[in-house]
């Protein structure tokens, strides 16, 4: 299962060269992961991520320029990997949900669970495994797939 979440676009997110900067991209990938990881799972346990995470890393591929437009984009992401202390989610940053529309972005982030207090990384716990497993697709790994 894909999560798939509308994100709009603003007028300010274009560049000098009328298309949506690289950057912002980074943006929608976060709104979609906090809408994920702070709705979507603390709907279905609502101690799932409440003690915080982090970002490791992120990969994005651009594959085609976004030029501004009323509508919103679709980013869809699901899981590639559930480790001990870390997850994996991949994206794809499309016109509308499912195949056969045109995609903008792939890309992967990997997030670590995070103690605030201690301030220090945690492992995931049971219950957030349970809702990862979910959206989990290693098949799919966003990132340069064609």
């Amino acid at each position: 299962m894909r999560h798939v979440f509308p994100c709009p676009l603003r007028w300010s997110d274009m560049d000098a060269f009328g298309h949506v900067n690289n950057v912002v991209f980074l943006r929608y990938l976060e709104e979609a992961r906090i809408d994920f990881m702070f709705r979507l799972a603390r709907q279905a346990d609502s101690e799932s991520f409440t003690g915080g995470s982090v970002v490791a890393s992120h990969e994005i591929t651009y594959v085609k320029p976004l030029k501004h437009r009323p509508e919103p984009v679709t980013v869809e992401m699901w899981v590639t990997r559930i480790g001990a202390a870390s997850l994996t989610v991949a994206y794809e940053v499309r016109d509308r949900a499912g195949e056969g529309s045109t995609v903008y972005v792939r890309a992967s982030t990997v997030v670590v669970p995070y103690d605030l207090e201690k301030e220090r990384p945690r492992r995931l716990t049971d219950a957030e495994r349970a809702f990862l497993k979910e959206y989990l697709d290693d098949s799919a790994t966003g990132v340069g797939a064609a």
